[in-house]
């Protein structure tokens, strides 16, 4: 049973699924599409080419799919798109995708996005993600599963986040960090593997050993051979670990900033 406070407004061009509670003082326009048991706690804002998966809860104050604050951004029909089971904290802001992006910002499901976080035009969100309080994702971030951004982090635009890693809070991310890192402070640089992340996700030791050894090959390698050169020692050496190629995977795509590395 769909309930809708009376003071909400909510124009016709809005759909609605099934079971969908919106409570006081939400304003709802343009071509929105709200999937079913979603809850708008009150005074949540959501505008433009907006959808909203399954199960999503958002509470008061979020403001959901306004155009992009990019200067470049010149009325194009881009849009948002948020899966199922989020949970979007007060005073969040989400901004849709630009033509100079993709004309999409994407998050993922079972993400946690905590009071006041931004995400800008054309981020590309993981599933199960975690934002804590305040961080701020500039444009075209990429975010990748079972990450997690400690409160007041700041992500500098075209930053990729690989999966399972970790960010410090108070940390200013400005070149890429890979998956299963431990990354933190004031203009960070990775500090070692997000191992105590790994074992509360169910990797086993051998695994966890195998993302230590390819660290310390990458990072902290003394010798006269090059990065590249080191990327392909790793991914020879443990040619059947998916992990460990996923880091390998991570650092030979196409990328517009650097690697975090250590200080």
């Amino acid at each position: 049973m769909t309930l809708i406070h009376p003071t909400a407004i909510i124009e016709p061009s809005v759909k609605l699924g099934k079971n969908v509670k919106i409570g006081p003082y939400c304003v709802i326009t343009g071509n929105v599409t709200l999937g079913d048991n979603i809850e708008l706690k009150s005074h949540v804002v959501i505008a433009n080419k907006t959808s909203i998966g399954d199960g999503t809860i958002i509470f008061p104050f979020a403001s959901i799919g306004h155009i992009s604050q990019d200067l470049k951004y010149q009325g194009e029909d881009s849009e948002l798109i948020i899966g199922s089971n989020n949970v979007i904290r007060e005073h969040v802001t989400i901004n849709p995708g630009t033509l100079g992006g993709g004309m999409k910002t994407v998050i993922g499901n079972n993400c946690l996005i905590m009071v006041a976080a931004h995400i800008a035009h054309d981020c590309i969100i993981g599933n199960n993600v975690i934002l804590a309080n305040n961080v701020t994702l500039g444009g075209h971030v990429i975010v990748e599963d079972f990450a997690i951004i400690g409160g007041l982090s700041g992500i500098h635009q075209f930053v990729r986040i690989g999966s399972n890693s970790m960010i410090g809070g108070m940390s200013g991310i400005n070149n890429d960090v890979i998956p299963f890192a431990l990354v933190s402070g004031e203009r960070s640089g990775l500090i070692g593997i997000n191992i105590i992340g790994l074992k509360r996700k169910g990797f086993d030791k051998e695994e966890i050993n195998a993302l230590r050894d390819a660290y310390e090959i990458l990072f902290n390698n003394k010798g006269e051979s090059n990065f590249a050169s080191l990327v392909e020692d790793v991914k020879n050496k443990y040619p059947n670990l998916k992990s460990v190629q996923k880091v390998v995977k991570f650092l030979k795509s196409e990328k517009s900033r650097g690697i975090c590395k250590q200080k």
